[in-house]
């Protein structure tokens, strides 16, 4: 399975509270929490996210809490991948477990600028910068996780089967 997008790109440390701001918790709806992704480092995330497009921070994305929202709330706005050079562990399972892509490449996540058109190969691990004629390598997706993310996560699949 392949994607390709326009990048938004963050740095070190983005925590779950900036990801998806506590103030907006009393919902579990994905399209409410999508409306207010990132809207506390980048309040035009919103208007200028489109469907497929690719999120690449760099070490440790995710810190903070253990909920599920930050995640749900990246997937729910279009994006179709998060590339980091490290991400918090609770923030990568629990995107895997809602069936969003992540994927751990610190070249990549260096390399890569806001704009950049991207194609990732999830079978091959493989991300390609269009804008700038680059590869990197991350690691596939075990079939396991494959299969997770292709169902939209841990429970459709644990249902599907």
């Amino acid at each position: 399975m392949k994607v390709c997008g326009k990048v938004h790109k963050y740095g070190d440390n983005v925590d779950t509270d900036v990801i998806i701001p506590a103030r907006y918790l009393n919902s579990a709806d994905p399209k409410e929490l999508a409306s207010h992704c990132m809207e506390d480092i980048d309040v035009d995330f919103v208007k200028n996210v489109s469907q497929g497009d690719i999120m690449v921070a760099e070490q440790n994305f995710g810190c903070g809490s253990s909920r599920e929202h930050a995640p749900i709330a990246i997937k729910a706005s279009g994006i179709s991948c998060v590339i980091a050079s490290t991400f918090a562990r609770i923030f990568y399972r629990n995107a895997i477990n809602i069936g969003l892509p992540i994927l751990e490449c610190d070249e990549a996540a260096h390399a890569i600028e806001a704009g950049d058109e991207v194609e990732i190969d999830f079978d091959t691990g493989l991300i390609s910068d269009k804008t700038k004629n680059l590869t990197f390598q991350a690691q596939p997706f075990p079939d396991f996780i494959k299969d997770i993310i292709n169902e939209g996560g841990l429970l459709n699949s644990i249902k599907n089967k």
